[in-house]
């Protein structure tokens, strides 16, 4: 994934065009895992969007990209064509931030997992989605007994995790992941963040991981962008970012790094 200068707009026929990202340059290589950080309206899951293939599409409610050029896969995305967007979400996972709440309360986990299956291609065979989804089931550490069950009977972190097999499904080779503990337990957020890990790790998958959580991010990311305003302020590993930082929002990192003492800055760092 590459982008060079890139910036993105929310226009609305009620509003002024709100510009959201501001000329961010970031470069992300094959089998990369990198967290991007940032506060509420930082600009960091716009970029998640437009990375995921998302951004133009959906009316006036979604950013576009109003300048530079972000290439994904060797696929241009500043005025990208539909046919050419759908080839590459084929190669792209996104889990929303809110992709627990989205999974339909009237199907089994299997059902819901299997759907983007079937909205690709309605030539597979039964057998061939079941085998697939039961692959996806266990790499995000569920039992395969949960299969059957409908999303209420699951915890948050086994529903977050069931999206999560539903993101993967299609095989991407690239998965953006907006805010993938949201609505999660801390008790349980360890397991999403292993699954994630252990995805990453085992299928060899770039992942981007979108927060506003630092201690998640230091966790499973080697690298952070750090987004402010729009604008990349900071890209490097956590020792660098917050070693003698010089921007206000990474000082307040710095600070939010020692509040976590350090033992726990060792265990996110696994």
């Amino acid at each position: 994934m590459s982008a060079r200068d890139v910036s993105m707009v929310y226009r609305s026929n009620h509003a002024r065009p709100y510009l959201a990202v501001r000329g961010v340059t970031l470069e992300v290589a094959a089998g990369e895992m990198l967290g991007i950080v940032g506060e509420s309206g930082s600009g960091k899951s716009t970029l998640a969007l437009a990375i995921a293939g998302i951004a133009g599409r959906g009316g006036e409610s979604m950013p576009r990209i109003c300048g530079g050029q972000l290439e994904v896969h060797g696929t241009r995305l500043r005025r990208v064509g539909r046919r050419a967007r759908d080839r590459l979400t084929l190669q792209v996972g996104f889990l929303r931030q809110d992709a627990a709440e989205r999974l339909s309360p009237l199907l089994t986990v299997a059902e819901n997992v299997a759907e983007p299956i079937y909205q690709r291609d309605r030539r597979f065979s039964v057998r061939e989605a079941s085998d697939a989804v039961a692959t996806v089931i266990d790499a995000v550490r569920l039992p395969l007994s949960l299969m059957n069950r409908l999303p209420y009977q699951l915890s948050s972190g086994q529903r977050q995790r069931v999206a999560l097999a539903r993101a993967i499904v299609l095989e991407p080779t690239l998965l953006v992941a907006d805010e993938p503990t949201r609505g999660v337990d801390a008790s349980v957020r360890d397991g999403v963040l292993d699954a994630l890990r252990d995805l990453h790790r085992d299928r060899g998958l770039t992942a981007i991981v979108v927060s506003s959580d630092l201690a998640v991010l230091s966790r499973i990311a080697p690298r952070l962008a750090v987004m402010q305003n729009g604008i990349l302020v900071g890209l490097g590993d956590l020792d660098t970012l917050t070693t003698a930082p010089e921007n206000e929002y990474l000082k307040g990192l710095a600070r939010s790094r020692s509040v976590l003492g350090t033992a726990e800055t060792q265990k996110f760092h696994g």
